[in-house]
C-alpha cells in the first residue's frame, strides 16, 4: 500500500517514530512481569493528569469501538433507559448500540452542523429519568465540538451516569473528566496520542463502579476486571506489551510538549486551516468556530466535485484527507489535523494541494 507523504486523514494518525520504536523491542509476557504493571500504573497517572481526573482508567486492549461497547455493556441491562444525546453520525449510532444490547432509548437529536443544546437535554432527561446519558465531544464526520459541562450536572439531577465519547478530541483539547461529571470517559489510542489502533481507555468514576457490579456483565470488553486486575496483577487476558510501550513514548511526548502548548497548538493549525480553505473558496462545515473541532475540520465537497474525484486528485499528489459518513457522505470531506498532523507545514502542504486541484475545475 501506498504511503502518503500528507497524510491528513482524521484517524488513525500518522505515527512519530519515537512510538513505532516502541513496537520493535520483545518485552517478555505482560501476564508474568512485575515490569508491565508498573508501564501500565505509570500509563495511566499520565492519562488521569490529562484527563485531569481521580477516577480509575481501565485500559484495554483493542482499537477504540471496543471502549465504546465494553462500557455499554458493562453498565447497561437489558430495559434500563438510556437518553442519547446526538449531533452527528456517532451520537446517533451510541443510541443504535444501546438499542442492541436491549435498552429503552430516546435521543436527543440535533443537526449535523450544531453543536447540543444543554436547555432540550435537561428537558427531556426530566421527562424520561435515563439510567445513562450518552454523547459525544468531537463527532469526526461533522467536524464539530460539542460542550460537556452542563451535562454532568443535568446527570447528577436526573441520578444517570454520564458516559462521553472522547476518542477525537482528548490530547487534542481540554477535557476535564471530574469538573464535567463524566462517570464514564472513552478514549482511543489512534487519534490525538498518534498510536496504533490497539488501546482503548476508559475513566470509570465510583458511581459507574456500582453500576459495573450491578450489571455483572461478562465477556472480553467487561470493565468489572479493571477494578482489581492491575492491583492483583491478574488481567483477565494477555495484554499488549508493545502497544503499552508505545503509549508511554506518546504520554511523554505530550507531557514533554506541555498541555497548554498542545492544546495551543492543535488550536493554531485548525485555524490556518480553515483560513486557507476559506482562501480557496471552500465552504466549512460548519462555518462556525464556535462550534468547530481543534483536531479535525469538515468542508463540503466543491460545486463541480463528486468526492470520490477530490480524493483521487488529491492523493495523486500525496494528500490523504477523509471523507464523511451517514447523511454527510459525498457531501463533506475531513482534515485530520490531531496529534502529530496538528503541523502547520503538513496543513498547509495539503491546502496548496488542495488549491492546485480546485484550480483545474
Amino acid at each position: 500500500m501506498e504511503k502518503y507523504p500528507v497524510p491528513l486523514v482524521p484517524g488513525p494518525v500518522s505515527i512519530p517514530q519515537e512510538v513505532l520504536a516502541a513496537y520493535a523491542v520483545d518485552y517478555g509476557s505482560a501476564d508474568m512481569e512485575s515490569e508491565f504493571f508498573e508501564l501500565y500504573e505509570s500509563c495511566e497517572r499520565s492519562l488521569q493528569q490529562m484527563l485531569a481526573t481521580k477516577s480509575q482508567v481501565a485500559i484495554l486492549s483493542g482499537e477504540g469501538m471496543l471502549a465504546l461497547w465494553g462500557a455499554l455493556k458493562s453498565a447497561v441491562q437489558p430495559d434500563d433507559r438510556v437518553l442519547a444525546v446526538a449531533t452527528g453520525v456517532f451520537g446517533y449510532g451510541v443510541g443504535d448500540m444501546a438499542r442492541r444490547i436491549g435498552a429503552q432509548v430516546e435521543e436527543a437529536g440535533f443537526g449535523y452542523a450544531s453543536a447540543l443544546d444543554p436547555q432540550q437535554v435537561a428537558d427531556i432527561a426530566r421527562r424520561f429519568r435515563p439510567k445513562l446519558i450518552t454523547a459525544v465531544h468531537c463527532e469526526t464526520p461533522s467536524g464539530t465540538l460539542n460542550p460537556l459541562a452542563e451535562l454532568g450536572e443535568i446527570a447528577r439531577e436526573v441520578d444517570a451516569l454520564l458516559y462521553v465519547d472522547f476518542v477525537a478530541s482528548a490530547g487534542g483539547t481540554p477535557v476535564g473528566v471530574d469538573e464535567w461529571g463524566i462517570d464514564l470517559g472513552l478514549l482511543g489510542s489512534q487519534k490525538a496520542l498518534s498510536c496504533m489502533a490497539d488501546l482503548s481507555m476508559v475513566t470509570v468514576s465510583e458511581r459507574a463502579w456500582a453500576a459495573i457490579e450491578a450489571a455483572d456483565y461478562v465477556g472480553y470488553d467487561a470493565l468489572a476486571p479493571w477494578r482489581t486486575g492491575v492491583a492483583d496483577r491478574y488481567l483477565p487476558y494477555t495484554h499488549n506489551w508493545q502497544a503499552m510501550a508505545g503509549l508511554r513514548v506518546a504520554l511523554d511526548l505530550f507531557e514533554a510538549e506541555g498541555q497548554e502548548a498542545a492544546y495551543r497548538r492543535h488550536a493554531d493549525v485548525a485555524s490556518y486551516c480553515r483560513d486557507r480553505l476559506r482562501e480557496i473558496g471552500v465552504e466549512l462545515w460548519p462555518d462556525s468556530e464556535e462550534i468547530s473541532s481543534p483536531t479535525v475540520t469538515a468542508a463540503v465537497v466543491p460545486d463541480g466535485w463528486t468526492w470520490e474525484r477530490l480524493d483521487g486528485e488529491l492523493r495523486k499528489r500525496g494528500v490523504a484527507v477523509g471523507g464523511s459518513y451517514g447523511p454527510l457522505a459525498g457531501k463533506v470531506f475531513r482534515i485530520g489535523h490531531m496529534g502529530s498532523q496538528a503541523n502547520h507545514d503538513l496543513v498547509e502542504r495539503g491546502m496548496d494541494a488542495l488549491a492546485e486541484v480546485l484550480g483545474m475545475a
